[in-house]
């Protein structure tokens, strides 16, 4: 069994003001409180197409689990929680105004599969004011599915915790957009 969700929130802030952000996201100095499960975050690859006006970037980010349920600390000798290492590649296309990021688990892909989706785009309603974000994740046990009940509170225990770190990533983005915003304010009194 899969369990999938989608997310969309509208940042009151322009697109190129949230693209920003989200890029300080794991670099803010306030941000480890917030995203606690972020342990590691390094820049593996990056490529710009000049003409197209698009950069490819490849990123590795370390994340803590939750903490995790009985069955699998005793599969894993023991441990509360364990260290895991993800893939983030994303796109932004300067021309077209948009940002797309996948990240997948690249490690316990034996014991679990996470894909998160997200996608930054000028609002419909209001282009030059207002970004629309849109995630999708899924999650999915592998070896549990003979286990379906057990596989079934896995996942929902795995959805629930994403669900809320993208709360608390959605407020790390506002809340930089608004330190953006005033500097670039006070830069125009200037």
């Amino acid at each position: 069994m899969v369990r999938a969700y989608t997310q969309e929130h509208v940042y009151r802030h322009p697109w190129d003001r949230v693209t920003a952000a989200a890029w300080r996201k794991f670099t803010d100095p306030d941000t480890p409180a917030v995203l606690s499960h972020i342990v590691d975050v390094q820049t593996l690859s990056r490529r710009l197409e000049p003409a197209a006006g698009r950069l490819h970037i490849t990123r590795s980010i370390t994340v803590r689990s939750p903490p995790l349920p009985f069955l699998l600390r005793r599969a894993l000798s023991g441990q509360d929680a364990v260290i895991c290492h993800c893939v983030e590649s994303s796109v932004v296309d300067a021309r077209a105004r948009s940002m797309d990021i996948v990240a997948r688990n690249a490690t316990l892909r034996g014991l679990i599969e996470v894909e998160e989706r997200s996608s930054y785009r000028p609002h419909p309603d209001r282009p030059d004011g207002w970004t629309l974000f849109r995630q999708e994740t899924s999650v999915r046990c592998r070896p549990l599915a003979a286990l379906a009940a057990i596989a079934e509170k896995v996942e929902q225990r795995c959805a629930e915790r994403f669900q809320q770190n993208s709360a608390k990533g959605r407020e790390v983005v506002e809340r930089i957009c608004k330190y953006l915003e005033a500097e670039s304010s006070a830069a125009a009194s200037c």
